[in-house]
C-alpha cells in the first residue's frame, strides 16, 4: 500500500450556539479535510481548522503547506513505513502542526486500513469507551447558568467553562454556575490566557475562600508565561492544567521541570499529529503527570483521532474534552467513532474507519490555489 495521490477538501458545520472564548467568538466548524489516496484504492482522511490566534494557521496556510512542502516528501512511502513517514511530515517543515496533524491522522487512518485494526488497539489497546466534558462558552451569567444546567440534563457531569475576560465578573459567573450545578457536575475553568499572574491568583483563591471547588483551571495566563504559570500554580489549591503553554513534547518536558504545571493538555493540532502527542503522553506518564486529551473546534473526522489516543493511553490521559462534534448542528461524519452526548465509543472498524462524509466540498489545488 503506497501513497500515490492526496486530495482537499472543505468541510463546514453550523453551531447550535456561538463558540466564545477570552481569544475569539465562532458560529461554525470549518476544517480544511486531507485526503490521501494510496494505489490499492484504499483513502485515508484526516483534517485540521484554522486557529490562527493559537497556532497561527489559516485554512490558506494549511492547504499549501499540505500541497507543496508535506505531501511531496511522503509521496509513493509504503503505509507500512509508519514512523519513517511521520518523521518525514515532522522534518518537512517547521511549525504548521494543524497541517501536520491532518496529515498524520490520514496516514494513521491507512495504517489501521493496512492492518484492519482500528488505530487505538494498534496503539496499545484500551478503553473502547471514554467519556467527553462540554464547553459553557462565556456570556451573560443567566445564560451561562442555562447552558451549564442544560448540559447537566443532557447527561454531561463535567463542565468546561470559558472564562478570562473580566476577573470579577469571572468570579460572580463561576459562583453561580456552581451554585446551580454543583451536585450534578464537575467544573473545570478555561480562561484562554486571559488573566495575568496575580489576577488568576486572586481569582481562583477568591473561589477557593468561598467554597467553590474547582477540578482544574486550564491556562490562566499567557501560553509563553511559564514563570506565571509556575507563579499560579504554587499559590492555589486549584490544579492547574497547561493548555497552550504546551505544545510538542519540549514544551511539556520544560513544563514538568520547572513544576509550572499540574497537567498537560494534549491536542493533535498543537503537537503536529498522533505521534508526537503519544511522546507527550509517555513522558507525563514517567513523570506521574496526568494528561488531558482537548481538541480545536474541529470537525469529528480529527477528533476521532485524538479519542483513539485518549483511549489507548487512558492511564495517563484520565481527561477529556472532545465535545466540539456535540457543539454542531450535525455530524456530517459517518463510520467510526460513535459521539453519543458525553460518550465516545471506539468501535472495531480498521483505521478510523470512516465510511463517508456529506457536505464536503471538493477543492482544486492543481493550479497552486484553492478554488
Amino acid at each position: 500500500m503506497k501513497i500515490e495521490r492526496v486530495r482537499f477538501g472543505m468541510l463546514r458545520v453550523p453551531l447550535v450556539t456561538p463558540f466564545k472564548t477570552s481569544l475569539r467568538t465562532v458560529d461554525e466548524i470549518a476544517d480544511v479535510v486531507i485526503m490521501v489516496d494510496t494505489d490499492d484504492g484504499r483513502t485515508g482522511y484526516g483534517s485540521a481548522p484554522a486557529t490562527a490566534v493559537i497556532t497561527g494557521e489559516t485554512h490558506g496556510s494549511i492547504i499549501e503547506a499540505v500541497h507543496k512542502v508535506i505531501a511531496p516528501a511522503i509521496m509513493g512511502m509504503s503505509v507500512a513505513d509508519l514512523n519513517a513517514i511521520t518523521d518525514r511530515i515532522q522534518g518537512a517543515i517547521i511549525k504548521n502542526f494543524s497541517a501536520k496533524a491532518a496529515m498524520e491522522t490520514a496516514i494513521y487512518d491507512l495504517f489501521g486500513q493496512l492492518y484492519d485494526a482500528p488505530v487505538y488497539k494498534l496503539l496499545g489497546g484500551g478503553e473502547s469507551v471514554i467519556v467527553t466534558d462540554i464547553t459553557i462558552s462565556v456570556d451573560y451569567i443567566d445564560k451561562m447558568v442555562e447552558d451549564a444546567v442544560a448540559a447537566c440534563e443532557a447527561g454531561f457531569e463535567t463542565l468546561k467553562v470559558k472564562v478570562g475576560k473580566d476577573p470579577e465578573m469571572d468570579i460572580e459567573r463561576i459562583k453561580a454556575i456552581y451554585a446551580a450545578t454543583a451536585d450534578k457536575a464537575l467544573i473545570r475553568l478555561d480562561a484562554n490566557q486571559g488573566w495575568t499572574p496575580k489576577q488568576a491568583v486572586s481569582v481562583l483563591r477568591t473561589l477557593e475562600e468561598s467554597g467553590v471547588q474547582l477540578e482544574l483551571v486550564e491556562q490562566p495566563v499567557l501560553g509563553e508565561d511559564i514563570e506565571g504559570m509556575k507563579y499560579v500554580t504554587e499559590r492555589v489549591h486549584t490544579p492547574v492544567m497547561a493548555d497552550e503553554s504546551s505544545f510538542g513534547p519540549r514544551e511539556a518536558i520544560e513544563l514538568i521541570r520547572n513544576r509550572a504545571a499540574d497537567i498537560i493538555n494534549i491536542k493533535l493540532m498543537k503537537t503536529g499529529g498522533i505521534s508526537n502527542a503519544i511522546k507527550i503522553a509517555d513522558i507525563a506518564g514517567i513523570h506521574g503527570i496526568e494528561c488531558m486529551i482537548g481538541c480545536m473546534l474541529e470537525s469529528s473526522i480529527g477528533v476521532a483521532a485524538a479519542a483513539h489516543v485518549a483511549a489507548a493511553k487512558s492511564s495517563v490521559i484520565t481527561k477529556v474534552d472532545l465535545d466540539t462534534p456535540a457543539l454542531g448542528r450535525f455530524d456530517p461524519v459517518h463510520g467510526g467513532v460513535r459521539f453519543d452526548g458525553p460518550e465516545i465509543s471506539m468501535t472495531d472498524a480498521p483505521g478510523l474507519g470512516i465510511t463517508a462524509i456529506d457536505g464536503l466540498e471538493p477543492l482544486d489545488v492543481s493550479n497552486g490555489k484553492a478554488s
